[in-house]
């Protein structure tokens, strides 16, 4: 098994940390009877020979002796041996063709461990047959053979996606493989293998699917969990980790067989709805909290009338199950007002658990609890009664102001309790930048005029050094705009035209005095500097001044031929909002458009105050609201917020094809 492995230079190889000297000791412990040992080497190893895909010289070496331990049948947890052997071969790894070749010659002994007692490891070699045996046909009659031979389900579910996977690989000897995935998608077969086979059958042959394929799998899966066995649920610590093991399918084969099938019926959103209404509605909670990822997955990624699923999300908070309830609450908090349709449900939670209205993780600061945020997001004012118990408190969760903006008007009672904790924050404090920051946006979104004080003591009350007042800075500017106090600022903004504030405070001067010649230098400076971020602040400034900034026409031209595209964008808007010119303004939102989906809501806003103007560009707005896909989240958003963004987006859509 090892014969030859002191041969080997370890010292002069190299893997994803170092010197590849640990390997022989590694490669012994895979053998060891010490179960704690053989599960230590194997993390060793993944994370040491093939580190995000990479093949290194040591890797190579160490593929002989794996495939030696796998052929050794007296020896337990070959599987995990099996899968890391896969995840090495089955991909030229970053365009390496040495990995797959060294597995590839030793191919045979997958052959016999397709047979092999261990059935964990009959199920990890059945993708192995088909990703390093040449020979197609041998490797179609091998699977056909295991599929009527085996008699373990899981085992089973492991050859049904072998042929799958077979189809994709050889395509032109697909119609006996999928000849045998029809075959296995019907009766007499057990429900699991006939989900397993009915999901395979939709991402490689769709047209062979049954007309009634969403019924069929909601009754399918209900037979499969009638005779499953049920998994006690286990206790698990409240900590972040703990939290995620609670909110990890107890089902994973079940999940994995719905998964499936979601991902092949694709844009088929009508399907995939319907599929989840029989799969949220299951008796089986286990079904239900799987669905409820599932169901995540379907609003995260497409557009459409999702009242239905959400309103099936709602109805999970009653559930006794922590980790299903946990679940849909996770799911209904990223929603924002689309979740409104469990908003009765939500508020429900929110009055028979006040102890949920807060969440502290281990040796963490309290955070505003998941029901009440999904309830708040909303825009429900019964989040107000909550809301301002916990503003009363002494334990206050830090982010509960980011979740008051969400209310508007509504959550004006609650201005008082956010006037005065923003004033018991110290200007100078290390912490008064996360400390004000939520409340800052609280009153932004109440705009309570009556905070205007506390705002300006933020701004005013730091040391005289601008470290200590940029902390806070930004917003507070911001702040003050919003509620159209900037001119009781002046002396401050001023000041501010020098630090990295200097946009947001020429757009908070230009708003109190109209006064294009005290903020175009500090704007067309902005616009020279390294940080894009603050460059592209500056051009949507200068936008406002509209025609009083002619004299940064030249400087935007320029920017609306650099990259990347968000500096175009916002130099173009400029460019409109300045000269009101569209010949050099379409061309590259045209352009951005393509480029940088992230472009499109900033352009379409700009396209509405272009109104018709911007017809030339109608069919790409059009095209927009018709996608079914959401664009992903920005990578810059705060968490949970890619839906909101992108029915942001389509709103903007919506309001500049009206304006055409």
């Amino acid at each position: 098994m090892f014969t030859g492995i002191d041969e080997v230079d370890w010292a002069s190889l190299r893997h994803a940390h170092g010197t590849a000297e640990d390997m022989p000791g590694w490669l012994r412990a895979l053998a060891s009877t010490d179960t704690v040992e053989r599960a230590t080497a194997l993390d060793g190893m993944y994370g040491a020979l093939h580190h995000q895909g990479c093949v290194y010289d040591s890797t190579l070496a160490c593929v002989p002796f794996l495939l030696s331990l796998v052929a050794r049948e007296e020896l337990p947890d070959r599987d995990g041996v099996v899968e890391l052997l896969v995840g090495i071969g089955a991909e030229t790894a970053k365009g390496d063709p040495r990995a797959r070749e060294a597995v590839c010659a030793g191919a045979e002994v997958f052959v016999r461990l397709a047979g092999d007692p261990d059935p964990a490891v009959r199920r990890a070699a059945a993708g192995a047959l088909v990703h390093f045996l040449a020979a197609p046909a041998r490797v179609l009659d091998l699977l056909r053979q295991r599929l009527r031979a085996e008699r373990d389900d899981r085992v089973l579910l492991a050859l049904t996606e072998a042929l799958g996977l077979f189809v994709r690989r050889y395509p032109a000897h697909a119609d006996a493989a999928v000849d045998l995935l029809a075959e296995h998608s019907a009766p007499p077969y057990a429900p699991g293998l006939r989900l397993a086979a009915l999901g395979q059958l939709a991402l490689v042959a769709p047209a062979g699917l049954p007309a009634d394929v969403v019924p069929t799998a909601v009754r399918l899966l209900r037979e499969r969990s009638a005779h499953r066995a049920r998994v006690p649920e286990h206790s698990a610590g409240d900590t972040l980790v703990g939290r995620l093991r609670r909110l990890r399918p107890s089902d994973e084969e079940g999940s994995r067989l719905l998964r499936t099938l979601h991902t092949a019926l694709g844009d088929r959103v009508d399907d995939r709805t319907a599929l989840l209404g029989g799969q949220l509605s299951s008796p089986d909670p286990v079904d239900r909290c799987n669905a409820v990822w599932m169901a995540a997955a379907l609003l995260r990624g497409w557009r459409g009338d999702h009242s239905g699923t959400v309103r099936l999300l709602g109805t999970q908070l009653t559930a006794q199950q922590d980790r299903l309830r946990d679940s849909a609450v996770v799911v209904l908090s990223e929603l924002g007002a689309l979740a409104a349709p469990a908003a009765d449900d939500l508020y429900a939670l929110v009055c028979a658990r006040p102890d949920l209205w807060t969440h502290r993780f281990e040796r963490g600061s309290p955070t505003l609890g998941g029901p009440l945020k999904a309830l708040a997001r909303t825009g429900d004012p019964r989040a107000v009664p909550a809301l301002a118990h916990l503003l009363a408190g002494l334990a206050t969760p830090v982010d509960l102001g980011f979740e008051l903006a969400h209310l508007g008007a509504a959550a004006a009672p609650l201005a008082h309790a956010v006037r005065h904790r923003l004033g018991r924050i110290p200007p100078g404090s290390p912490s008064a930048a996360r400390l004000a920051a939520p409340l800052l946006a609280a009153v932004g979104g109440l705009g309570d005029q009556e905070a205007v004080p506390e705002v300006l003591r933020l701004l005013q009350g730091a040391p005289d050094d601008l470290g200590a007042r940029d902390a806070v800075a930004g917003q507070a500017v911001e702040t003050l705009e919003a509620l159209g106090a900037a001119g009781q600022a002046t002396v401050v903004l001023r000041a501010l035209l020098g630090t990295r504030h200097a946009a947001a405070a020429a757009g908070a001067l230009w708003s109190a005095h109209q006064d294009a010649a005290a903020v175009l230098p500090a704007l067309l400076r902005e616009l020279t500097h390294a940080d894009p971020e603050r460059r592209c602040l500056a051009a949507r400034q200068l936008g406002r001044l509209g025609p009083a900034a002619r004299s940064a026409l030249p400087a935007l031209r320029r920017m609306a031929g650099s990259w990347p595209a968000q500096e175009r964008v916002s130099a173009a808007c400029a460019l409109w909002r300045i000269a009101a010119d569209p010949e050099p303004v379409l061309p590259v939102f045209r352009a951005a458009w393509a480029d940088d989906p992230h472009t499109r809501a900033p352009i379409a806003r700009c396209l509405t105050a272009m109104g018709p103007a911007a017809a030339p560009l109608r069919h790409l707005v059009a095209a927009e609201l018709a996608a079914p896909r959401r664009l992903p989240a920005h990578p810059g958003i705060r968490g949970g917020q890619g839906i909101p963004e992108d029915e942001a987006l389509l709103r903007a859509c919506r309001d500049s094809l009206a304006a055409m």
